[in-house]
């Protein structure tokens, strides 16, 4: 997929009548996530590396969700994503059926040494359990093995776990059920209720579905957001409160509704190296099937008043991508509002990624934060596909680069001189400076 970094700007003109990752390492933006299916992103830091533990959505000729298992992920730079595989089956959890591929939105907390994974399920009516039902499995390791508890949690009934430690070292449970957010403290063992489940009073009345709650702490003050469908599909919503319990104050939107039609959203929020950010979902890789998500990351800001500022989805997405990595320009910080476009590579194979597509004399694309290390760079290569000899524009870091690409109705990767380009962190800037087409897939610095 790509990566991204910040500072200046890189600019290749090109003349053209046409213009055109596992225990796999996964090098995304948005979706951060490129060779499967990730929805419901629960991001948590573990010892200063961030873990995204996701639901994980797969087809199965059904129009529905279908969700059989969970994988985890992790990076160090929010660039470089591992895949530790599969770390729980719904075929290896006794107190689940099987047949209802219902494994949704998790969540994975430490607690003395140990790593509590949480999950919903529909139960399996012939051990005396009905309905969705929220298990625990635990862990010596936050990327497993996971050993799941014979048993759900008792006293709980729904899904979407949410799990939240105060300063004071108690712990709270959130979930939602029966049409309600709920939470309840728990017992140090973090598998059994130490209070009785209550409703999370004083939220918005009106609207549709409320579920997803994730709560977070910042300078005193508790936040606790959801998805709520406040008109047709799910927008991203927060509340603030003096108490994890509540109540709290209904205060307005963090993310709207998708422009994609996507029904859900599901989201968590990190603070990683002083930066907040926030994780959700959108159906990138799946647009005609909303039912298949891809999960997502962007900066999160405050008001100085500790209000959220509202977050606007973007394609770049988060990180510092380095030069010497495939650049997926297509993950764009800016494109042109005439003669660029993105589309898929592959329409069969939606996990190949997209390309850029510049059409017109003048059209561009921006790639912010590249890493360009401490070394001048010198050469640059691109896998373009150009209907004839096109001039591509290439600016970065003060380096202005106009670049011949010769005819090729093929993909092929074509090497070109560029003058010395500084190390340090720059955007990267692509102009095409003759008529016609050219196709991008991606661009690697030498």
């Amino acid at each position: 997929m790509k990566k991204f970094k910040t500072n200046r700007i890189i600019i290749y003109t090109i003349s053209c009548s046409f213009l055109l990752f596992k225990l796999s390492m996964l090098n995304a933006q948005n979706p951060v996530i490129m060779d499967q299916f990730t929805a419901d992103p629960t991001a948590r830091v573990f010892d200063n590396r961030v873990y995204l533990y996701p639901s994980h959505d797969v087809y199965c000729n059904i129009n529905w969700f279908c969700m059989k298992d969970y994988h985890v992920f992790s990076t160090e730079n929010l660039v470089d994503w591992t895949d530790h595989g599969m770390i729980i089956n719904q075929e290896d959890v006794e107190w689940v059926n099987a047949k209802t591929n219902s494994m949704w939105a998790p969540d994975c907390y430490e607690k003395n040494g140990k790593y509590y994974f949480y999950f919903p399920a529909i139960a399996d009516t012939s051990k005396g359990l009905f309905g969705m039902r929220i298990g625990v499995a635990v862990s010596d390791n936050p990327y497993g093995p996971f050993t799941p508890d014979p048993m759900p949690i008792e006293g709980i009934s729904g899904i979407d776990p949410n799990i939240f430690e105060d300063i004071n070292g108690e712990v709270y449970i959130y979930w939602a059920g029966r049409g309600k957010l709920m939470g309840a403290k728990l017992k140090d063992n973090m598998r059994e209720l130490q209070s009785e489940p209550v409703i999370i009073d004083t939220l918005p009345q009106g609207g549709g579905l409320k579920e997803g709650p994730f709560l977070f702490e910042r300078k005193g003050v508790y936040y606790f957001t959801y998805p709520w469908v406040i008109d047709k599909t799910e927008a991203l919503v927060y509340c603030m409160g003096d108490n994890p319990l509540g109540p709290f104050e209904y205060k307005g939107i963090i993310m709207d509704e998708h422009a994609s039609g996507c029904w859900t959203n599901h989201h968590s929020v990190i603070n990683f190296k002083g930066q907040w950010y926030l994780f959700y979902h959108n159906n990138d890789l799946s647009p005609d099937f909303d039912k298949n998500r891809s999960a997502r990351a962007d900066s999160l800001f405050f008001n100085a008043d500790g209000t959220i500022q509202k977050v606007v989805p973007t394609l770049r997405g988060i990180g510092v991508t380095k030069a010497t990595s495939k650049i997926q320009v297509d993950r764009y910080s800016y494109i042109s509002s005439e003669g660029a476009s993105v589309e898929f590579l592959d329409t069969t194979n939606t996990f190949d990624g997209w390309k850029t597509v510049l059409s017109e004399k003048g059209a561009s694309i921006s790639y912010n934060a590249v890493d360009f290390g401490n070394n001048k760079t010198k050469k640059v290569n691109m896998r373009v596909k150009a209907i004839s000899n096109c001039i591509i524009n290439l600016q970065t870091g003060g380096s202005n680069n106009e670049l011949s690409i010769p005819l090729s109705n093929n993909w092929e990767v074509v090497q070109l001189k560029v003058n010395d380009i500084p190390k340090g962190i720059h955007n990267i800037n692509l102009t095409l400076k003759t008529a016609g087409e050219i196709q991008i897939d991606w661009i690697q610095f030498e």
